[in-house]
C-alpha cells in the first residue's frame, strides 16, 4: 500500500508542477485532462500526508516516552498524543484502503435513466410516476441538469415509460445502484375496499458515452420519423419531429419525441443509443465487469428485486444490503442519501474482502 502511496504522491506532484507550466496552461484539452486527474488524486493524497503525519507523531511520541521517566505528567502527556494519533493513523489506514480501490471508470459520466412500468397496470404506471419524481428532486437537491427523453404518460397521469438524463459531477458514481426492479406496497386510489395492491417497475441507470467508446455503422441504423403523442394517443405536434432509432445487428430500440426539432430528438435518441450499446459492450467483454459495476440481488440481473418501498408501514427496504428505513415520504421526496450512501459503503466494503482473498 505504501508503494502505491508514494507513486501516487509523485505522479501528484509532477502534475502540480506541469500546471504551472505555460505551455500546459496555454493548451487548453491537456490543461482540462491534468486537472482532471489532479483533482481526482487530491482526497488520497491530502489523507496519506494527514496518515503520515499521524504515523510520525505516534513515533516521536514513543521515542520520548521512553526517554522520559521522571516526570509522570509528560509521561501521561506523551502517552495520550501516542493513543490519539494511533487511533487517527488507523482510520486513515482503513480510508486510503478505500481511497486506493480501483475506481469505475464510468463514475464522472452523466447517466441515461430509464423507468418502465412492470406488473400492476395503472398503478404501476403511477409509481413510475412517483420515482420519476423522487430522482428528480434529488438531482435538483445535488445541482444536477435533468433533460427529458422520452415519456409514454397514461391518462390517470403515470408513466408507461419515460426516459432522462442526469447531467453533473458524480451522478453516475451516484445513480448506478438504481438499475432493478423497484417494487410498491400500496393501496390505489382506485380501489374501493382498502387492500394493499404489490406493483413493479424496472429502472436502468446507463452511463452516457461519446462516439469513441463504441463504433457504430451508419449502414446498420433504421430512423424512422413520427408525430409525437401526448396521454391517450392525442397529438401533440402536427409534424413528424419523433425519432426512432433501431440498431439492427443488436435490436436495440430508442426513440425521443420530447423535442420540437428533429435534429434534436434524433441528437438525444443517438446519445441513448451509444449508452445502450456501451453496456451492452462491457457485459460481453468481461461479466465480472458487470457484476461489479452495481451490487445486484443475486446474480445482479435487472430482472430481480432490488427494493421495496411499503407504503402503510412508511418503510423502504434494500433488499441487496438489508437496509430498512421508516422514512418513505422523506425518501420520495428525493432525500435518498442515506439509501445511496450505504449502497456506496456496502460496495467498498465488498470489494475490500475481495481484494483481501485475492
Amino acid at each position: 500500500m505504501l508503494e502505491k502511496l508514494r507513486m501516487a504522491e509523485a505522479r501528484y506532484d509532477e502534475i502540480s508542477a506541469k500546471l504551472s507550466d505555460p505551455a500546459v496552461i496555454s493548451d487548453n484539452e491537456s490543461y482540462r485532462s491534468l486537472m482532471k486527474e489532479y483533482k481526482s488524486l487530491t482526497p488520497l493524497i491530502d489523507t496519506y500526508k494527514d496518515y503520515r503525519n499521524a504515523v510520525n507523531t505516534c513515533e516521536e511520541a514513543r521515542k520520548l516516552i521512553e526517554e522520559t521517566s521522571d516526570d509522570p505528567e509528560m509521561k501521561e502527556f506523551l502517552q495520550l498524543t501516542y493513543d490519539e494519533n494511533k487511533e487517527f493513523a488507523e482510520k486513515l489506514e482503513g480510508d486510503l484502503k478505500i481511497l486506493l480501490l480501483p475506481k469505475d471508470p464510468d463514475d464522472d459520466r452523466n447517466v441515461i435513466v430509464e423507468i418502465r412500468g412492470g406488473a400492476g397496470g395503472d398503478e404501476a404506471a403511477l409509481f413510475a410516476n412517483s420515482l420519476f419524481r423522487m430522482y428528480t428532486m434529488y438531482a435538483q437537491a445535488q445541482g444536477w441538469k435533468i433533460e427529458l427523453i422520452s415519456a409514454n404518460q397514461t391518462e390517470l397521469g403515470g408513466y408507461k415509460e419515460v426516459c432522462f438524463s442526469v447531467e453533473g459531477e458524480g451522478a453516475y458514481a451516484k445513480l448506478k445502484y438504481e438499475s432493478g426492479v423497484h417494487r410498491v406496497q400500496r393501496v390505489p386510489e382506485t380501489e374501493s375496499q382498502g387492500r394493499i395492491h404489490t406493483s413493479t417497475i424496472t429502472v436502468a441507470v446507463l452511463p452516457e458515452v461519446e462516439e469513441v467508446d463504441v463504433d457504430i455503422n451508419p449502414a446498420d441504423l433504421t430512423i424512422q420519423t413520427y408525430r409525437s403523442s401526448g396521454a391517450g394517443g392525442q397529438h401533440i405536434n402536427k409534424t413528424e419531429s419523433a425519432i426512432r432509432i433501431i440498431h439492427n445487428p443488436t435490436g436495440v430500440v430508442v426513440e425521443c419525441q420530447e423535442e420540437r426539432s428533429q435534429f434534436k430528438n434524433r441528437d438525444k435518441a443517438m446519445k441513448m443509443l451509444y449508452s445502450k450499446l456501451y453496456e451492452a459492450k462491457l457485459n460481453e467483454r468481461d461479466s465480472q465487469i458487470a457484476e461489479e459495476r452495481r451490487i445486484q440481488v443475486g446474480t445482479g440481473d435487472r430482472s430481480e428485486r432490488i427494493r421495496t418501498y411499503n407504503y402503510p408501514q412508511s418503510r423502504v427496504t434494500d433488499h441487496r444490503i438489508g437496509l430498512t428505513l421508516y422514512k418513505l415520504d422523506s425518501i420520495m421526496n428525493g432525500d435518498c442519501d442515506e439509501v445511496f450512501e450505504a449502497l456506496r459503503l456496502a460496495d467498498q466494503t465488498a470489494k475490500l474482502l475481495k481484494q483481501k482473498e485475492s
